[in-house]
């Protein structure tokens, strides 16, 4: 395998942590929603998890994409 397409093949690894970030935001906001729905008086309290949650989860989409690019322009 010559060195640009191992390279390109590390990079589209690197892109699958993205998918399971999207699946995983997904997941929290629909399990915020419900929560919020069953028990409005709470939404104060389940929307500062509900954001540090998906701040993490946005974090590893972030650096997913970070070494993807590295991967791609930097790498040589």
């Amino acid at each position: 395998m010559d060195p640009t397409s191992a390279r390109f093949l590390a990079a589209a690894i690197a892109m699958v942590g993205t998918v399971s970030a999207g699946f995983g935001l997904g997941k929290i906001f629909s399990s915020w929603l419900t929560g919020i729905a069953r028990n409005p008086a709470a939404a104060k309290q389940m929307s500062a998890v509900g954001f540090i949650g998906a701040a993490f989860t946005e974090l590893v989409l972030l650096l997913g994409f970070v070494v993807s690019v590295l991967l791609l322009f930097v790498v040589k």
